[in-house]
């Protein structure tokens, strides 16, 4: 019965921390889709070749929407302002590039797998799921509408 009320206690006082990966989710995947963002906005045209190339349907509107669903979440995330609704298009982004891209090769991330995106759609799915937590400002605006 003690190890039962130890492991109640422990659970108790973890569930206090729950916000804090919730904030490192966000930080870890704004920091992932930068160097994407930014790759794509350099050479736009560029991705809407390799876009049709792989049959994707409208090219260049996809390029653009990608780009910019990939820039808000560099900028919404680590706000963790309307993390929920930047959480969908980017979960949608990570299945089509896991359909396009990475199934072919497996996996592994060093063959370039699915596994990376895998990874991002979960943590996404993570936070459509629980939000962004109290460090963030979804949470301030959500405190003072009600």
């Amino acid at each position: 019965m003690k190890i039962i009320q130890t492991y109640q206690h422990i659970s108790e006082r973890l569930s206090k921390l729950k916000d804090i990966p919730l904030l490192f989710l966000r930080l870890i995947l704004a920091y992932g889709f930068y160097m994407p963002a930014m790759m794509k906005w350099g050479n736009i045209s560029g991705i809407a070749e390799w876009f049709g190339s792989m049959g994707i349907p409208f090219p260049a509107l996809n390029a653009y929407m990608v780009a910019t669903t990939e820039m808000g979440a560099v900028i919404l995330l680590p706000l963790g302002l309307a993390t929920r609704l930047i959480s969908i298009p980017l979960m949608i982004t990570m299945l089509v590039a896991i359909a396009t891209v990475h199934l072919g090769n497996g996996f592994e991330a060093s063959s370039n797998g699915f596994e990376i995106p895998f990874y991002y759609f979960l943590m996404l799915f993570t936070l459509l799921v629980n939000g962004a937590g109290k460090f963030s400002l979804d949470h301030l605006i959500s405190r003072r509408i009600k």
